[in-house]
């Protein structure tokens, strides 16, 4: 049976809101086709809103959980308008992160399934992550399910967007990780160059590479802690922006565009991987890919641009077709949780 699905992801980069209509079918195996997809760039007044979420007040974030849960709902009535699409089974939502600390059992991502249910008046499935962390697991990184069921031709998947997160078998099981921040810091940097990002990573080309900053940022205890683990935004406040205070914004992309080639680097070649499917807007970021690939043996496989920029809204409308069919859709081997679950609210 064919099911057709909406996945959204707002990653933590704040690009824009990511719509992916895809349709799935098991088989032998399970297959999927990407129908129609965009992203929407957030308007300035709302990409502001998101950004500053997690200074507001309780009773303010409450507010923009609701009104972020009706904003979604009333872009995807307007893709489905657009495109004019009928028989959508499901829509899956992955909402927006504004707090993500599992050692503490929560994780926060706003836009009330609700709203969007109440805006479209298709079943919605959201907040896929909670549940995990309540079962003591990292509610991160969730794509595995979709490496592991949908791309499985590839030894590794590699993600690069907001954070790096990779997947990939080790002893018969699926493992994933989040290994060091990508956009989030190299957005942050660009904008100092009144840029939005650093396009193909030119302006980390012509940086000087800061030696002791580098060797600090990779001394830096995450990346000697075993996986499972993530990362989030509050981490880099506490351990990264202050680091790149009172460095030229130039010299800090260059290094810190090294830090990352580095830490993914040393990720493939302690993993023996010999090919790496690389998705995430860091995907066209060609200088940090040519910095891998100088680093490791692994054919580094950049694909589509629909796959590129739409994987993890994919993944999140197949984690919703799952939810939706009672099967399992996070795996603890990746998360770290207790067991593998079906996890999601549905509206």
């Amino acid at each position: 049976m064919k099911t057709l699905a909406i996945g959204l992801m707002s990653g933590t980069s704040l690009d824009g809101l990511d719509i992916c209509l895809a349709e799935f079918e098991k088989k032998d195996k399970w297959h999927f086709k990407i129908l129609k997809a965009e992203t929407l760039p957030y308007p300035t007044d709302w990409e502001n809103r998101l950004r500053n979420s997690i200074h507001l007040s309780v009773t303010d974030l409450l507010e923009l959980h609701s009104d972020y849960g009706f904003y979604l709902g009333q872009k995807v009535k307007g893709f489905i308008d657009k495109h004019q699409l009928t028989n959508i089974d499901l829509i899956a939502s992955h909402g927006h992160t504004v707090f993500h600390q599992p050692q503490r059992k929560f994780t926060l991502q706003i836009g009330d399934g609700r709203a969007v249910k109440m805006e479209t008046g298709i079943p919605v499935l959201y907040d896929f992550r909670s549940q995990d962390v309540l079962l003591k697991g990292n509610g991160a990184p969730l794509v595995p399910i979709g490496d592991e069921l949908l791309f499985s031709q590839y030894d590794a998947c590699l993600n690069l967007g907001g954070f790096s997160n990779i997947s990939m078998i080790s002893e018969g099981r699926r493992i994933a990780f989040d290994i060091a921040p990508v956009n989030i810091v190299l957005n942050y940097l660009a904008q100092q160059l009144n840029e939005n990002f650093d396009e193909n990573g030119d302006l980390a080309r012509k940086g000087p590479i800061n030696k002791a900053l580098l060797d600090e940022l990779n001394s830096l205890e995450f990346y000697q802690r075993p996986h499972p683990k993530s990362l989030g935004v509050e981490w880099c406040h506490e351990h990264i922006f202050p680091k790149l205070e009172g460095i030229d914004p130039l010299e800090a992309l260059a290094t810190f565009t090294e830090h990352i080639a580095q830490q993914i680097s040393t990720v493939i070649n302690e993993n023996n991987i010999k090919n790496i499917l690389v998705t995430g807007g860091g995907a066209y970021n060609t200088f940090l890919i040519e910095k891998i690939k100088a680093k490791t043996k692994s054919e580094v496989i950049i694909p589509e641009k629909e796959i590129i920029e739409y994987k993890e809204a994919l993944i999140f409308a197949f984690m919703g077709v799952l939810r939706i069919n009672n099967e399992i859709n996070v795996l603890s081997s990746a998360t770290g949780s207790t067991v593998d679950h079906c996890s999601g609210v549905i509206a």
